[in-house]
């Protein structure tokens, strides 16, 4: 499956302060989703633990003026989409995918990377930017202490 357009949510500040936040939900607590269609009439959706648990992730998420996006693990991504989830631009996911730090495959003429492969690249990329924020925290502790 392959998506066009990667589409973030996020709600704005007067939808943020209407919203009432949503309790953590225990062992044994069931979630209800009430639907009112426009006709008037009422559609509950009752949903599985681990359904629930997703949608009070992505509500705290929003709730805290962060945009968030639900996809498939297998969701497959363009490079522009890759780039919005890597916070980086189109052409370093290009780049990356070249040097083969993404993992890619062709569909006709247009690149696509698997979700899974893109967050396990923007692990790297944390993991990475913490460890260059470390050593210059630890080159300006060294730089005040001793002047080198």
């Amino acid at each position: 499956m392959t998506t066009h357009v990667l589409q973030f949510t996020e709600l704005s500040d007067q939808e943020r302060k209407s919203a009432q936040p949503l309790d953590k939900l225990g062992k044994g607590d069931r979630v209800e989703v009430r639907v009112r269609r426009k006709s008037g009439e009422d559609q509950i959706v009752r949903l599985p633990p681990k359904a629930a648990a997703l949608l009070e992730t992505a509500l705290g998420h929003l709730l805290q003026g962060e945009r968030v996006a639900v996809l498939a693990e297998d969701q497959e991504l363009s490079p522009n989409d890759a780039a919005d989830v890597l916070g980086i631009s189109r052409p370093l996911v290009v780049h990356r995918m070249d040097v083969g730090d993404l993992p890619f495959r062709y569909v006709g003429k247009h690149r696509r990377a698997k979700l899974k492969d893109v967050l396990a690249l923007k692990t790297r990329i944390d993991a990475q930017q913490a460890a260059m924020e470390a050593l210059a925290e630890d080159a300006e502790d060294l730089r005040r202490r001793h002047g080198v």
